[in-house]
């Protein structure tokens, strides 16, 4: 089937290529010509294991081509994916710009019946809304239909999550819009649920804040065990075991970050408050998100009086493995406060680092390798679990200038740390190696 996906980012470019992978002939569209010439070269704007080889396959399969030219990319197309960004408003609400900007440009160029597929996430009534876009402004007497199919994607695995999610949603107006699709998802082998337009825009935000749940409370069960001695990864293991509550997102750490979580749970307590409604469960849940997330900081500053030039290490930058996405990540909020404090800060991350010198102060230096990192270092702070960091030889730590390690992320396990000489601090386990008896809490 001949397909067209407006957006290139980590949902459109992901879609697109997938989609070329099974068969399909795929045109990815975006306004930005840069990036355009970038994937023309077969390079990515965008950090995910596995996504380079498989687009550069499928391109000379020929099955995937990009352009910046609207009318170029939707002409030939029988189904067109809206997959473009929805931003943060200042209010929290999602910003429909480029979507509504896509929609008409489908309408202007559309000279046959056509399917639009919205994957961005978008507020409940949007798909409505872009439907009535498209019948006013259409130049053609041509059927197109607007359906909703959200994505479930995770930054880090979002090929894997494409080919083995457990269920592909889709919000149709008719049956004919549900057979295309499900022939288009065909050859992916997953439960495809149908539903209406409006429940599958709320299936998305639902999940996404359910998952933010689940990650603020035990964050929250994770700073009692600290001050009662209990172990929290014992503590979820023991919680997770019931079925009813499953093992899934009860790692406790720094918090959650990303494109997903952070927006996705502001635009639906926007939602809420349009209806006024008052989403006190899910208030509550970005609340102690934005406290968890300075944990790191609040530790240090138990342990120095003052940070002013201090030499201070910072692992990982990205907001979780795999990615060099850093948006809302907790590294770029602590770093800048940081900064504030008058730190001498130094960072390593083995591929967000690019990205996170357009954000930083230019003082932050940047360092090549973890061990460069820590030389002269009086604290580090782990912020993102890579398997490098992970994997390290814990003797590095004790060639710090002062062995003061806060791991947010609980990358070694106790046992193996207890033995090293370098204090300690992870989230939600007891701290190792004290200078004191006087736990930092």
């Amino acid at each position: 089937m001949k397909l067209a996906v407006a957006g290139t980012g980590y949902v459109g470019l992901v879609t697109g290529v997938c989609l070329a992978e099974v068969g399909h002939q795929v045109t990815c569209v975006d306004i930005d010509e840069m990036k355009i010439q970038q994937l023309k070269e077969g390079i990515p704007p965008i950090y995910e294991p596995g996504l380079t080889e498989m687009m550069q396959s499928n391109v000379a399969a020929e099955r995937l081509r990009f352009t910046s030219n609207f009318q170029d990319g939707f002409e030939e197309a029988d189904v067109i994916f809206i997959a473009v960004g929805t931003p943060q408003n200042t209010d929290g609400s999602a910003n429909l710009t480029y979507v509504e900007e896509v929609a008409k440009n489908i309408a202007s160029t559309a000279h046959k019946d056509t399917l639009v597929v919205t994957k961005s996430t978008v507020p409940v009534g949007t798909n409505n809304r872009l439907q009535e876009i498209i019948n006013l402004t259409k130049l053609n007497p041509v059927k197109i239909e607007v359906v909703s199919n959200p994505e479930f994607l995770r930054e880090g695995s979002a090929i894997y999550d494409t080919f083995h999610g457990d269920r592909i949603v889709i919000g149709v107006q008719s049956k004919e819009a549900a057979q295309q699709l499900e022939e288009i998802y065909e050859d992916f082998h997953i439960p495809i649920y149908q539903t209406d337009l409006r429940s599958a825009e709320m299936i998305k935000y639902a999940a996404n804040a359910f998952l933010a749940t689940k990650i603020s409370f035990i964050n929250e069960i994770a700073n009692i065990c600290e001050r009662v001695g209990a172990n929290v990864e014992e503590v979820a293991t023991g919680m997770g075991l019931d079925k009813r509550i499953g093992s899934t997102f009860l790692k406790a750490g720094i918090g959650y970050g990303g494109s997903c979580f952070p927006k996705d749970t502001n635009a639906l307590m926007q939602i809420a408050g349009n209806v006024a409604y008052e989403f006190e469960l899910l208030k509550g849940v970005i609340n102690v998100n934005r406290k968890q997330q300075i944990r790191l900081l609040d530790k240090l500053k138990q342990k120095y009086e003052s940070l002013t030039n201090k030499r201070i290490a910072v692992l990982g930058l990205a907001f979780k493995p795999n990615t060099d996405d850093i948006r809302e990540a907790a590294s770029i909020l602590v770093i800048n406060e940081l900064v504030r404090e008058k730190a001498n800060v130094i960072a390593y991350d083995p591929v967000a680092m690019d990205n996170a010198k357009q954000v930083l102060s230019p003082t932050v230096n940047f360092a090549s390798t973890i061990e460069e990192a820590l030389v002269e270092a009086e604290a580090v702070l782990i912020f993102t679990e890579w398997d490098e960091i992970k994997t390290i030889d814990l003797n590095v730590f004790a060639k710090m200038k002062t062995p003061f390690v806060l791991d947010g992320r609980n990358c070694f396990a106790l046992e193996s740390v207890k033995d090293f000489p370098f204090e300690y601090h992870s989230i939600g386990r007891p701290a190792l190696n004290l200078e004191s008896e006087n736990l930092l809490i």
